[in-house]
């Protein structure tokens, strides 16, 4: 579905968010989160049916089916929304992919996937989509990163050092658009009960057993849920937390400081 196609909106007084990854686990909790609070959600991913699954029950969640990584992508996106909703008010870069790999065994393909959408593709929605973030008065942008990129992670050691980029660009461009009414933060979840496991292509036995490893480095005895980060996020994004930015907040039931 692509909503440049739709006729324009009256502009409201409603925020736009627009959320990458929308189609499952953390996106799919934050778009319905965003949308319960008032807001309109564009929610973007790559599988229209699970953007429609996002979507379904309410008109406040419209489907953007794009490739993130895809060349215009970002102008594409930001266009769109604008277009038919008539601003931008909140970013959330919360697609991620992550490919298990060990030192020896990296392929260029594995490494610059992962780099493209975990890194490169919110740099450059960031920057089309500043104007109209500006425009607003107070844009404010959300990173998604991870727990782990704060620790080692042997297996997945591009993933995490992908997202720990996430979180310096966090802090870099919060001081760099903070004269500009941006607000940028993130939030660094921990093991959360998303199908990320499945599609990285682990096996249920393989994926019980990182279960439990995490569940046995996580204070909390427990794996998060995706609306427990949804929470997170909804709420650094909120007018309320106006006097916020540049923050990293783990959301890992205790994983980073044991």
């Amino acid at each position: 579905m692509d909503i440049s196609s739709q006729e324009p909106q009256a502009v409201s007084a409603a925020r736009v968010v627009v959320i990458t990854g929308a189609g499952t686990g953390i996106g799919r909790a934050t778009a319905r989160m965003f949308a319960a609070n008032g807001d309109r959600v564009v929610a973007v991913g790559r599988r229209e049916r699970l953007l429609r699954e996002t979507a379904a029950g309410t008109e406040a969640i419209s489907p953007l089916v794009a490739d993130i990584t895809a060349a215009g992508a970002a102008e594409r996106i930001v266009a769109g929304v604008v277009e038919s909703h008539g601003r931008l008010d909140v970013l959330v870069h919360n697609a991620g992919i992550v490919q298990s790999a060990s030192l020896g065994t990296f392929t260029r393909e594995l490494i610059e996937s992962q780099l493209a959408t975990n890194l490169v593709a919110p740099v450059l929605l960031t920057q089309a989509a500043l104007p109209a973030l500006e425009a607003g008065g107070g844009g404010v942008i959300v990173n998604v990163s991870t727990s782990v990129g704060q620790r080692a992670w042997p297996g997945n050691s591009v993933y995490a050092a992908s997202k720990t980029a996430l979180e310096l660009l966090t802090r870099s461009w919060a001081v760099e658009l903070a004269p500009r009414g941006i607000r940028v933060l993130a939030v660094a979840p921990g093991a959360v009960d998303t199908p990320i496991g499945e599609h990285q292509g682990l096996s249920p036995e393989r994926l019980a057993a990182v279960r439990d490893w995490q569940v046995a480095h996580t204070p909390l005895r427990r794996i998060g849920s995706p609306a427990e980060v949804a929470w997170a996020i909804v709420q650094l994004a909120s007018p309320q937390a106006s006097f916020v930015t540049g923050v990293v907040l783990p959301v890992d039931g205790g994983a980073v400081v044991a």
